[in-house]
């Protein structure tokens, strides 16, 4: 194994991690401004290139016409705004397309230089992701090219699940790489604060992957049009319309008042959690690393409930709701950064006890 070659392969890995965190901005981006039923055709090959000329371009405009989105949303627009929608959802495809492409890297290395051949499930199980959020993706935008216009509200919490999953993946991947760079020798500290520390986490990795998800119903209810005011819904904490709805699943899901409720109330336990771990590990003893993580994951997940909020007062504006779903896997990321250093803590002291 070459230096060259191990650089190559962290330095893949490291590019992956945050091209799917672009394309998670990507994708808010392209969500909010409607821009992801732009495209009606899904073509694997072929569709790399975009529209050249003219005639191309009214062939592509002329399809999208067809479209229910067009007839009962966008019968108005002309083909210089529709050149604009389609342009973003034709770099949201590109994008993926682009990851597949660097995950050629470290399998061609893993494959034909036996590079981390420790990595081969993980690697295979990203692949198998990968296609999976493809195909994803294709149902989510031909579920909107039916009769009702608007996607579905499952597949866009299952798309983003399979997001949350190929991120943190790509992320764990990529921390082990560089574990013993990140480990320390034990040093005054106790196995038990770590195990606590790593059970918190966790905890607080759960609810944002649940805040997350319910941010999901969310955006496709269009629930963050309801409902613009915080900390109350209109003039209640709880509002009468929660229980609206029958049976229960349809109301907890498919309500969107309940919905936005759901994730407010996920979000500020998220938040408050957050805070928590950081004021509860300020009393143990361990290192400052470890100590400086948890301050950044309280910092993290402040900024995160901040920019809910004001996406929420100023009624979702492009750049606050790309920015509160961006950092929903931010703040993902680092509690799964957390996780995993307060595991590679618990290996080390279960072999230095």
């Amino acid at each position: 194994m070459t230096a060259y070659s191990e650089t190559l392969f962290k330095g893949s890995l490291i590019t992956l991690t945050l091209m799917i965190l672009g394309m998670v901005m990507i994708g808010g981006l392209t969500r909010l401004t409607g821009s992801g039923l732009s495209i009606v055709e899904w073509k694997p090959i072929t569709g790399i290139f975009p529209p050249s000329g003219l005639e191309a371009w009214s062939h592509e405009f002329t399809k999208y016409q067809q479209s229910p989105e067009f007839q009962k949303i966008n019968a108005g627009m002309s083909l210089k705004d529709f050149q604009s929608i389609y342009w973003l959802e034709y770099i949201h495809r590109l994008w993926g397309r682009v990851l597949g492409l660097i995950l050629l890297i470290p399998t061609f290395l893993m494959v034909f230089k036996k590079q981390h051949r420790e990595l081969w499930p993980q690697l295979t199980l990203l692949w198998l992701l990968g296609a999976s959020q493809g195909l994803m993706g294709w149902l989510l935008v031909k579920s909107g090219l039916a009769q009702d216009p608007h996607v579905n509200p499952y597949n866009l919490a299952i798309h983003l699940l399979l997001g949350l999953i190929i991120f943190g993946l790509a992320l764990w991947m990529t921390l082990n790489l560089y574990k013993e760079n990140l480990s320390l020798e034990r040093i005054g500290f106790s196995y038990k604060a770590l195990q606590s520390l790593r059970n918190l986490s966790l905890i607080a990795l759960i609810l944002t992957l649940l805040t997350a998800l319910m941010g999901a119903f969310v955006a496709g209810l269009k629930a963050g049009l309801i409902y613009n005011t915080f900390p109350l819904m209109g003039e209640n904490l709880i509002p009468y319309e929660i229980l609206s709805q029958s049976p229960w699943l349809a109301d907890l899901l498919e309500n969107p008042v309940k919905v936005q409720f759901l994730h407010r109330v996920l979000a500020t336990a998220t938040a408050l959690f957050c805070v928590g771990i950081w004021i509860y590990q300020r009393h143990l003893e361990i290192p400052k690393r470890l100590s400086r993580v948890f301050l950044g994951v309280a910092i993290i997940s402040l900024l995160q409930f901040s920019f809910g909020i004001l996406t929420l007062l100023y009624q979702v504006p492009l750049i606050l709701g790309t920015l509160h779903q961006g950092f929903a896997f931010v703040l993902f990321g680092s509690l799964l950064f957390a996780l995993f250093l307060t595991q590679n803590w618990q290996q080390i002291d279960k072999h230095s006890v």
